[in-house]
Order: C-alpha cells, then structure tokens, then sequence
C-alpha cells in the first residue's frame, strides 16, 4: 500500500536500485505513462559539484492522454509536467515516491483540472501499488 505525503506518495522497496529502477519503468508503461525524462541527480552532482550522495534518479513520467486533457485546460500546465517520479537508495532498501498530480489543481486554481489530476494520481498509485512496497510515513 502506498503511503501519502504532503505532496507526493511513496513506497519502500526491499530490493536494489537498479532492480528498482526497472520495475518501476514497468509499473509506470503497464499505468500508461512513458518516461520522457531521467536525471541521474547523483551523477550530475558528482560531475557539477564534486560531491557523493545515494544513486537517485528522477523520471518525468508522462502519460499522453492525460497530458493532452490538462494543457487543453491550460497551455501553462506544461510548467507542471510530466509528474516526477523519484527512486532513490536508502541503505539496503530504495525509495520510490510520485509527485501528487492534485497538486497542479491546487497550484493553479483551476478545478476543471480535478478528473485529469484524479486519473493520474489513480494511475500513479496504481504502478505504486503493483511494486508491493512498504508505505512510507506520512
């Protein structure tokens, strides 16, 4: 089961990063969402900045139905996507967590953005859930 943040939902997952890292790419195309984008934040702040951190990457997963819906609701919504997804090294488990797509509805007033968001978040929660992770605390 998913566990619910402030502005995202995570889970912990007994299993390596890259073993992660694949099945969430899995869980996100079986929910519909492609990656369109990946930043390997650890390397690039080895390579920038000299410093060591835990391997984490963020996917900007995107699913294009629903990224269609929302910027015909507002063009400005592409400022807001794709949704972020994080999986990140903690000890001997990793951490995945998604952005909570209800968080565009709140940050531009526009209600009619609520059954896009809504769908994402189900989808998201979804590939989440598939994982069969630990929730995370909220």
């Amino acid at each position: 089961m998913v566990g619910t943040m402030e502005y995202g939902t995570g889970i912990r997952l007994h299993t390596g990063f890259d073993d992660a890292v694949a099945r969430v790419r899995d869980a996100l195309k079986d929910q519909g969402f492609g990656v369109l984008t990946e930043i390997d934040v650890q390397a690039t702040l080895k390579e920038k900045l000299g410093e060591d951190m835990e391997s984490y990457l963020i996917l900007g997963a995107c699913n294009p139905p629903l990224a269609h819906r929302a910027l015909g609701v507002d063009r400005r919504i592409g400022l807001l996507l794709p949704c972020n997804v994080v999986v990140r090294a903690d000890d001997d488990t990793t951490i995945v967590e998604a952005l909570d797509p209800q968080i565009m509805v709140g940050l531009t007033g526009r209600p009619e953005l609520a059954p896009v968001a809504d769908e994402a978040a189900t989808r998201l929660t979804a590939a989440l859930d598939s994982l069969g992770g630990d929730a995370l605390a909220k």
